[in-house]
């Protein structure tokens, strides 16, 4: 079977491409590009025949498919809240044809058996690519390293025990420097626990007038600090993982020009919301790290800006109801973000944050390239997995509607502009909506 996706502009930035040509498919892979492509099939232009299927799609942006290299899609053990199924339906509804998934699962994704359950469950569904993250300590409890070049042999991507920060620092090391031996990364969850103790929420004036305990910069800052200082001694790879704080972001852009070998993501919602929106105790607004201020957003976009910020992933993390509706200080962290992801990012398009072209770069080719997975390009010969997003499109998000399992999003109601509106995995349409 050959897909033709014409008239679109094809923007890869791997190619230093951005042009309105024609695209066609064949085997999965991605055969020709250019304009006005022809095959004995399509000579008649005609929608489709049993051959070819023809897509008309002048207007619309054709990308590399996104990847999100920070999602939780809860199976082993907490299929109620998410699975590899509903989350891969989520995946590509939000235009993402590839997804790394980390391991706080019951059991916890610290053995081969666990790695490789994610994959086989994986390629049943037959929805996107689930590359799984595994435990840098069993159980995630921070205490002895897991088998490393045992995991990566079952196709782990990188070590992380995100949900828990690695606290003792001599384990920290040895994993930067047994990862950095099998060239792969390290994704830290920065928290200092003993700081953000008891908190639910950002310590500032907002927290003091609601009466929440709160969570101080400095518990995100120094974790960031201290991992960086790890890697640069070491002389290792690091990637930080959900950056929040204004603080975290100086801390890396200095490692950087110091040439440490670091890299970092962060959210949507980081970009997007204050700590002021919790004023309404919405439990969907409690993540973790928190929600911080205007002056941190500020520093987040600067940071994207500037490329101290590599990546932008969801930290897709949905919950099911009874997670989340309980009193504020109990309810569980987290936002589901997979169907939201890629709208609420491309205002940073439409206010001059970021162009197009670095927009893909932190959504595809950077994740691809951290996570060292054959994804994030066009170029032909290459897997055909492809995004297509009308720039216009604009709709209003409905937790009602939402694919994820995991309805417990603060953006229910708000209308957006720009969505997927295809998404090709392997030569396969995966999601379409009407042109």
């Amino acid at each position: 079977m050959k897909l033709l996706l014409t008239g679109g502009r094809i923007i890869d930035p791997s190619q230093n491409l951005d042009a309105e040509m024609d695209l066609l498919i064949e085997n999965g892979k991605i055969a020709t590009i250019g304009k006005n492509i022809r095959t004995p099939d399509t000579a008649s232009r005609r929608a489709s025949t049993g051959e070819i299927t023809v897509i008309d799609l002048r207007g619309m942006f054709v990308v590399p498919g996104l990847i999100d290299m920070h999602t939780h899609l809860r199976e082993p053990g907490f299929e109620y809240r998410e699975t590899i199924q509903t989350g891969g339906v989520a995946a590509t509804a939000g235009g993402f044809t590839s997804v790394a998934c980390m391991p706080n699962t019951k059991p916890v994704n610290d053995t081969r058996s666990v790695t490789e359950y994610i994959k086989r469950k994986a390629a049943t569904c037959n929805l996107v690519n689930v590359y799984p993250i595994a435990a840098i300590s069993v159980g995630s409890e921070g205490s002895t390293m897991t088998e490393f070049r045992d995991l990566q042999d079952a196709g782990a991507v990188a070590f992380s025990d995100d949900g828990k920060p690695v606290t003792d620092s001599a384990l920290m090391r040895r994993a930067l420097e047994y990862a950095s031996s099998l060239d792969m990364p390290i994704i830290s969850h920065c928290e200092d626990l003993q700081l953000s103790a008891g908190g639910s929420m950002n310590e500032g004036f907002v927290s003091t007038e609601l009466g929440l305990q709160g969570i101080p910069t400095i518990a995100e800052e120094t974790i960031v600090a201290r991992d960086i200082i790890i890697a640069d001694y070491t002389k290792t790879i690091l990637h930080i993982a959900h950056v929040s704080t204004a603080g975290a972001v100086r801390i890396i852009r200095d490692a950087k020009e110091r040439g440490v070998r670091v890299t970092a993501e962060t959210a949507p919602h980081y970009y997007t919301l204050t700590d002021e929106t919790l004023r309404e105790f919405d439990t969907s607004t409690k993540v973790n790290p928190p929600l911080r201020t205007v002056e941190d957003i500020n520093a987040l976009k600067e940071g994207l800006r500037d490329g101290t910020i590599d990546v932008i992933a969801s930290d897709h993390a949905p919950h099911a109801s009874t997670d989340k509706e309980v009193e504020f200080e109990y309810a569980a962290s987290g936002i589901t973000g997979l169907e939201t992801s890629l709208a609420l990012s491309m205002k940073l398009v439409d206010d001059g944050t970021l162009t197009m072209r670095d927009l893909i770069l932190k959504m595809s080719i950077n994740p691809a390239a951290i996570l060292k997975i054959p994804k994030g390009n066009l170029k032909i010969g290459s897997d055909a997995d492809i995004t297509v997003i009308d720039p216009g499109k604009k709709w209003t998000v409905n937790r009602d509607s939402m694919r994820s399992k995991g309805k417990n999003t603060p953006f229910h109601g708000w209308c957006l502009k720009g969505k997927a509106i295809l998404t090709v995995v392997g030569g396969e349409i995966k999601y379409r909506e009407s042109l």
